[in-house]
């Protein structure tokens, strides 16, 4: 007897719902779930709850654990999968327990509930991409090489830091210029990546440098009708005007498709800050003789910052025109160069077999990766870079559109699987390999 539309549907919408069920009781999605309930957005993130779940999955998988302070307040987890020869350099899989902010209203799912869209699989919520998916799927890859008796040659770390995403000042930069970090002899470090519109996983060998730079300008203060040569705000919006042609011309070669987006130097501004309050708003007959502006500058390896701060000192905020300026406020200014003049970036070609064994892991899983690029904003892999440990940023998300910080922010659980599976591949090619690479020759010197 032939089944009618309205029964087609009911049992559609019934294998769906069954689809969602089973999803929700996937031991592996339910984890997932879990850690993206726990609310570590600043700026209150609840740190303490996201320890207690880490450590309950590291004593589930008889891994070493230790909680460190920096700063207090700020827990940083480090694990340890102790490797058969643990002279050789170890490997460091570094993730970041907090998330930003939320506005909630603005969210079709709540985003802390880890809710799953049973018509087609995707999990909504805050860090869902930024970046609890990795350090799960760290987890979980692990989970399954132990099931199968992997045993690792090199030792594995797995960090969970605190205060990525207001800088990392308490959480990687103080763990990368600790003891603790010297005493790990890190040879590799995997950090965060981005998502991937199209089925190529991205695979990022540096990233640009952050820059706040806030520009002021001072005048005499004078009537809102009369008109004057260099007051305060005419000042300010000539260096606007100069600093969005700059913009302009940086992001043209993108748009031509010359330059990758982390190619480029990035100028924004964020805020601007003038005129004489009053009980109501502003004065508007009274010219201010102060007004500033704020703009997030981000500057690729390959650029020439030295240029910049002269454009910035001669152009964007002339003393001439009773201009000043502050570099670094907020704590965020690091250069593109380490201590030896070089430009700060990870090798990615045959000089580097950790590239090598990331793509050949890659490839084995029958995974697709676009060309090495730079990062277009800043994660926790400079601090471990400055310190010249080379650092992949590798998040494999593919077929899933890029919304870190954005609003309903979500991975979809398949590709969370898929994630998993990747990891291992590489985990288990990071951890076999047996050569001692120049790198790691001239890191034990130096400890």
């Amino acid at each position: 007897m032939p089944i009618s539309c309205t029964g087609l549907l009911r049992l559609l919408h019934l294998f769906l719902l069954l689809s969602s069920t089973l999803a929700a009781e996937d031991p592996i999605i339910s984890r997932f779930q879990q850690y993206l309930q726990i609310n570590t957005a600043h700026p209150s993130p609840n740190y303490h709850q996201a320890v207690d779940f880490i450590l309950s999955q590291a004593k589930s998988l008889s891994l070493q654990s230790q909680t460190i302070e920096f700063a207090p307040n700020k827990p940083l987890i480090l694990l340890k999968w102790t490797g058969k020869n643990p002279t050789l350099p170890s490997i460091l899989l570094n993730s970041h327990t907090d998330v930003v902010p939320v506005e909630p209203h603005k969210w079709s799912h709540p985003p802390f509930a880890a809710a799953i869209d049973s018509a087609n699989g995707n999990i909504y919520a805050r860090g869902s991409q930024d970046m609890k998916c990795v350090g799960l799927q760290y987890l979980e890859a692990v989970r399954n090489l132990k099931r199968f008796n992997f045993e690792p040659l090199r030792t594995i770390y797995i960090s969970f830091v605190p205060d990525e995403e207001i800088g990392g000042h308490d959480g990687a930069e103080k763990f990368a210029n600790s003891e603790v970090f010297d005493e790990m002899n890190v040879g590799i470090v995997l950090d965060e990546g981005l998502a991937s519109p199209d089925e190529s996983y991205r695979l990022f060998y540096a990233e640009r440098c952050p820059m706040w730079l806030v520009i002021k300008a001072a005048g005499a203060p004078g009537h809102g009708a009369k008109l004057y040569d260099n007051t305060a705000m005419e000042n300010l919006l000539k260096s606007i005007e100069s600093v969005r042609r700059f913009r302009a011309s940086q992001f043209d070669l993108v748009k031509a498709g010359l330059k990758a987006e982390g190619e480029v130097i990035s100028v924004n501004m964020v805020f601007l800050k003038a005129g004489t309050p009053s009980p109501t708003g502003y004065v508007m007959n009274l010219q201010p003789s102060e007004a500033q502006a704020g703009f997030d500058i981000r500057i690729p390896p390959i650029a020439d910052q030295a240029s910049l701060e002269r454009r910035i000192a001669e152009e964007w905020a002339p003393a001439s025109r009773n201009m000043t300026f502050e570099l670094g406020q907020f704590k965020q200014k690091m250069s593109v160069y380490d201590e030896n003049g070089r430009p700060i970036l990870t090798a990615h070609d045959g000089s580097n077999p950790w590239w090598a064994l990331l793509e050949g892991a890659i490839d084995k899983s029958n995974r697709r990766f676009g060309r090495p690029e730079i990062f277009p904003a800043s994660t926790d892999a400079r601090y471990f870079r400055l310190k010249g440990v080379p650092a992949i940023g590798f998040s494999p998300m593919a077929n899933t559109p890029i919304l870190l910080h954005d609003h309903n922010e979500f991975l979809n659980k398949e590709e969370y699987l898929k994630g998993i599976e990747v990891y291992e591949s590489i985990i288990k090619a990071f951890a076999s390999f047996a050569a001692e690479t120049e790198k790691d020759e001239a890191t034990k010197d130096e400890l």
